[in-house]
């Protein structure tokens, strides 16, 4: 069910490139204007104002947040992206309002809705339904989802795509990159071209629902084996590129497990832990989406529901090889072995700053920090995020160290910090250890 608190409300989903464009303008712009009346201000005051902190204000977050929100599409999911990406780096209250994007989105009004799956179904859609619920149950960046009734007895699950989302992924990246450029968050000299490529590429996919359904279908057969994972069914007669049917899946949001007593929380996160691994280096397929809302709790059988898998990746038999032997090496805390690994699998080149490669291999045996302890890590209890995190602000500020690594190890990344932003917040006890130990 929605957030309560959400202020998500009927907004008809801006579809037109040009009107897009104009928007992306405007904003520009209107930044631009905040940034020069502050910058007199400060000057006016005898200040000598940096550009950066002109920009990076709640003003103008709240802007681009609300912007981005009501555009939807990539525009908003690139946005989810560098939110959760480097929400730890900005402000506290900048980071709570990007954060908003992340909560539920505004939805399309009945009428556009109507249109849409008129599109997808034909004009007798509505026939074919005992009930459908106008009002959807949840909305994100590039969709949202709808309870129904089928004439035949199905409780389905119907997640609809917003209009005109494909027709427009390449121009919001592009035009997201810009803003950035503009901001001076990445420097000019960094070539994000294969980044922005990937990011294209993956939007793509996740807005291909028939795709979507291959891969729900997939998950499921795989986990056929874990009854403490549920996966929707798909059902193919009412699935189309722009609309995913599947089967309704009762949970709660995975976040309410924060009150359940300590040894569920652990247990839970447990689950989640050992699925990663076991995506990683089993199925060799990992949904890489950590948003919280992919993930949803049964508190009467004690089950995790694993929903959304637009960004599920097939990994290469050989990185997940690569990261067999990058984990060894820090297990046995073998620091050649490790700078071999890390090589190989691209986090640095042969010509990068020695200063560079010390401090990535700093870094790589903090991560390690939580695995090489006998027993539970408490996730709650350790200092180990603010000291990754400044170590990455500071190897991030230096502009001589630019270097974008192999683009599924950038996806697995974001699933490994969403996991333990979860189970932080979750306040989790788990012998990482144990888990992965049975991988090596």
């Amino acid at each position: 069910m929605p957030d309560p608190k959400s202020d998500s409300r009927a907004l008809a989903v801006p579809s037109g490139r040009l009107n897009r464009l104009a928007r992306f303008g405007a904003l520009t712009s209107n930044i631009a204007g905040n940034m020069a009346l502050h910058g007199v201000r400060q000057v006016a005051q005898g200040k000598r104002p940096k550009a950066s902190d002109l920009l990076l204000t709640p003003a103008n977050a709240r802007k681009v947040a609300d912007q981005l929100a009501h555009m939807r599409g990539a525009a908003m999911k690139v946005g989810q992206l560098i939110s959760m990406d480097a929400g730890d780096m900005l402000p506290p209250e900048l980071a709570e309002i990007m954060a908003r994007l992340r909560a539920d989105a505004h939805y399309m009004p009945g009428g556009q809705l109507k249109k849409v799956l008129t599109e997808a179904w034909g004009a007798d859609w509505l026939k074919r339904f005992d009930k459908f619920q106008v009002r959807p149950i949840a909305a994100a960046s590039i969709g949202q989802v709808h309870r129904a009734q089928t004439k035949d007895g199905r409780d389905l699950a119907i997640k609809v795509q917003y209009p005109g989302v494909r027709r427009s992924i390449d121009s919001d990246v592009n035009n997201v990159a810009a803003l950035m450029r503009f901001s001076g968050v990445m420097p000019r000299e960094l070539d994000i071209a294969p980044m922005l490529d990937e990011a294209k590429r993956q939007l793509h996919e996740e807005a291909d629902y028939e795709r979507e359904g291959r891969y729900m279908r997939r998950f499921g057969e795989l986990l056929a084996d874990a009854p403490d994972f549920v996966v929707p069914q798909l059902q193919d007669d009412l699935t189309t590129r722009d609309v995913l049917a599947m089967t309704y899946v009762e949970g709660v949001p995975i976040e309410t497990l924060v009150d359940a007593p300590q040894a569920e929380r652990d247990r839970v996160m447990g689950l989640l832990i050992g699925l990663l691994f076991r995506e990683l280096f089993e199925f060799r397929l990992m949904q890489t989406d950590p948003n919280f809302a992919n993930y949803r709790y049964q508190p009467e059988t004690g089950r995790v529901v694993l929903l959304d898998f637009g960004a599920s990746r097939d990994f290469a038999p050989e990185m997940a090889a690569q990261f067999k032997a990058l984990m060894r090496a820090g297990l046995s805390g073998d620091r050649d072995a490790v700078r071999r690994a890390i090589l190989d699998i691209g986090f640095f080149a042969e010509d990068t700053a020695a200063h560079h490669q010390t401090t990535m291999l700093d870094m790589f045996e903090m991560s390690m920090e939580p695995i090489r302890r006998p027993g539970a890590f408490d996730f709650a209890d350790n200092d180990l995020a603010m000291r990754m995190r400044d170590a990455g602000m500071e190897l991030g500020a230096d502009r001589d160290f630019w270097h974008i690594p192999p683009m599924d190890t950038l996806f697995m990344q974001r699933k490994f910090g969403g996991f333990y932003l979860l189970a932080s917040r979750l306040k989790a006890r788990v012998d990482l250890r144990a888990i992965i130990e049975r991988y090596l």
